[in-house]
């Protein structure tokens, strides 16, 4: 009897490797109509630098982040631990966008190079020239004296779902047209020090080469740049980013048009709504961008809005996390009005606000003070004082108090710190000691509510609860 059954367990396996090879993708006709149009980029400086070269430096003497150093081919080490003197070169993919020779790479691919070498398909090798670069997106434009390229087709990350198939081709370790596969693990990503780039994470090996690269859809669409993957080893572990090319494509086009990029600018530092915070405000759950700061001068000031204001949506977009917000903003075009949703004294309610150009470096304004005054005691046991000039120039703020002493009581259980200049408290703007007094005994006992601080010049909200 149990042979019988492992008989008809081996026929219908049988039977089903197939049907479920039917159903996975079949890449070869995408593979060899879409790798004519993918180059190798290889990149050379001519000139050495002055004193010792740093390999985990960048070309303008600024440190690689680890989460690029292996897009890059470091200088080789004699036994003394010191980089030979050679040109440095780095590898890098990219992909012909257009047939008379404009194609897509990273900035950090061809950042502070002399010479940029694209190697074709055909394997001809050409100096390109670099039409424009913009670190802010990891976008670069580059140009080859040819005609009648193969080109690529480009798609819609807009339009990609999570869980669908895509397929890389780039150069990784030199190897060129390698391809990988795998799938959209998640869109919109936030990574630290990429404001402006939704990216598409996805598990398609990535490996240092496929830096610059195009990711395709299965219509044989691109739909993003290969820019980045998460290691702890230098190694692929399973998380790839790209850059989608929706926001690679805009970047583009102005880079041939003007040479640079022109974002939207809200003027605003914004922090993450937390569970605690998200009580103390009354909303549901945590949602929405905190406004932390707004800054003087800025779209934001010129609207009305607030500090302590929660955005909840732009331009019909929802905030979920904070880091939704640059993204939006960004896309912008300067001089368009964008409506904001915002909630503000539990209430919702729209503002319209003028976005402008994204600034080069923000300037904050200093105001006059009075002189410091010493309160000793209140309602959350800390001591406070009025704010001087000095403190005012010094932590970039126009009023509050500062924290001159903590003791064990709802301040300490808030994470207050000596030096914590309080600016607001339960939704009121805090301009001195008697009304830091009257705002903090007028809080509900066993209520959460929401208290900003300028912490050395950072702004942030903390959650408060008073246990009488």
């Amino acid at each position: 009897m149990k042979s019988i059954s492992k008989f008809i367990v081996a026929i219908f396996c049988f039977i089903s490797l197939p049907v479920y090879a039917a159903n996975l993708p079949d890449f070869k006709s995408l593979v060899k109509e879409a790798s004519p149009a993918v180059v190798n980029i290889s990149t050379v400086q001519k000139k050495a630098r002055q004193g010792e070269l740093n390999p985990f430096q960048g070309p303008n003497g600024e440190e690689i982040p680890e989460i690029f150093r292996h897009f890059f081919r470091m200088p080789e080490f004699d036994q003394g631990e010191r980089p030979r003197r050679r040109a440095p070169q780095s590898l890098g993919s990219g992909f012909i966008i257009s047939d008379d020779g404009y194609l897509l790479t990273n900035h950090h691919v061809i950042a502070g190079a002399d010479q940029v070498i694209v190697r074709l398909a055909d394997r001809r090798e050409l100096e390109a020239e670099v039409i424009g670069s913009d670190e802010r997106s990891d976008v670069a434009l580059l140009k080859i004296d040819a005609e009648d390229l193969p080109t690529v087709e480009l798609g819609e990350s807009k339009a990609l779902d999570v869980g669908e198939w895509v397929l890389a081709i780039g150069s990784p370790f030199g190897f060129d047209h390698s391809v990988t596969a795998g799938i959209v693990s998640a869109k919109e990503r936030a990574l630290a020090g990429d404001t402006y780039v939704p990216f598409i994470q996805t598990d398609v090996a990535i490996n240092p080469g496929n830096s610059g690269g195009p990711l395709f859809n299965l219509d044989g669409e691109v739909v993003g740049i290969n820019s980045q993957i998460y290691t702890r080893s230098g190694g692929f572990m399973g998380l790839s980013f790209a850059i989608p090319i929706d926001v690679a494509m805009d970047v583009a086009d102005q880079l041939r048009k003007h040479g640079y990029v022109t974002r939207g600018w809200l003027g605003v530092v914004i922090q993450e709504v937390n569970r605690d915070l998200a009580e103390s405000f009354g909303l549901d759950k945590p949602a929405g961008a905190l406004v932390a700061k707004v800054l003087p001068n800025s779209p934001a000031e010129k609207s009305g809005l607030l500090e302590g204001d929660i955005i909840l949506k732009f331009e019909g977009a929802d905030i979920i996390r904070s880091s939704d917000l640059p993204h939006h903003v960004g896309r912008v075009t300067p001089g368009k009005k964008a409506k904001v949703s915002v909630i503000r004294a539990g209430r919702e309610m729209t503002i319209k606000v003028e976005i402008e150009a994204l600034p080069t470096q923000d300037e904050l304004a200093k105001t006059n003070v009075r002189k410091p005054k010493d309160d000793k005691g209140n309602r959350l046991n800390i001591q406070v004082a009025e704010l001087d000039q000095k403190s005012k120039e010094k932590w970039q703020v126009s009023k509050g108090v500062v924290v001159r002493k903590v003791l064990q009581g709802p301040g300490s259980d808030a994470g207050l710190m000596v030096g914590d200049v309080i600016t607001m408290l339960n939704g009121e703007q805090i301009a001195s000691v008697s009304d830091f007094n009257k705002v903090s005994t007028d809080i509900a006992s066993g209520k959460s509510v929401p208290m900003r601080i300028v912490r050395r010049g950072s702004p942030l909200f903390i959650p408060l609860r008073v246990s009488d």
